[in-house]
C-alpha cells in the first residue's frame, strides 16, 4: 500500500474502534507496525488526535434531560462566561455563536429540578443579560462523529 491517505485511513479506523491494536490497525491498513506508531504518534502531537475516552451513553446512567441554553452576554465578558460555563461538569458542550444570541451552551441533567438549579445559577451572573433555555424531547442524534472523505 502506498501512504497516501495514510493519516485520514488511520483516524477513519480509529474512529470506527478507539481501541484497536497497533498490529490489527497495521493489518487493516497493509502496512507495517512502525509506521503505524509514528503516524500516530505524529497525529497525537500535531493536536489531530487529542486522547482516547469511552462513550459514554449519559441516558443509560439517568442523565436524560438535555438543555439546549442560549445565552445573551455582555460583549466583553464573552471570554469569562465561556470559561465559567465550561467549568460546569454537566455543560458538555459551550459554543461561542453568531445571531440572536451570544453562547449556545448543552446540558446533561437527572432531572428537571437539577437543571432549573444550574440555569438559576446562571441568571444571576451579572455578565449574562438573557436567557432561552428549551428541553430536548428526543435526541434524533447526538455525539456523533463521521468518517474523512478519502480519495481512492
Amino acid at each position: 500500500m502506498t501512504y497516501e491517505n495514510l493519516d485520514a485511513k488511520l483516524v477513519n479506523e480509529l474512529l470506527g474502534d478507539g481501541r484497536a491494536s497497533l498490529r490489527s490497525l497495521a493489518e487493516k491498513l497493509d502496512v507495517s507496525v512502525t509506521t503505524i506508531s509514528n503516524h500516530l504518534a505524529d497525529l497525537e502531537e500535531r493536536g489531530v488526535i487529542q486522547g482516547y475516552s469511552p462513550r459514554v451513553d449519559y441516558d443509560a446512567l439517568g442523565y436524560d434531560v438535555t438543555a439546549v441554553v442560549q445565552l445573551k452576554v455582555e460583549g466583553n465578558a464573552l471570554p469569562e462566561v465561556t470559561d465559567r460555563l465550561q467549568d460546569h461538569d454537566q455543560m458538555i458542550s459551550v459554543y461561542e455563536v453568531t445571531g440572536d444570541y451570544d453562547i449556545i451552551a448543552i446540558g446533561k441533567f437527572t432531572d428537571t429540578d437539577g437543571m432549573n438549579e444550574q440555569i438559576k445559577k446562571l441568571l444571576i451572573d451579572p455578565d449574562i443579560k438573557e436567557s432561552n433555555t428549551s428541553v430536548v424531547l428526543n435526541a434524533a442524534s447526538e455525539h456523533e462523529q463521521f468518517k474523512l472523505d478519502i480519495e481512492e
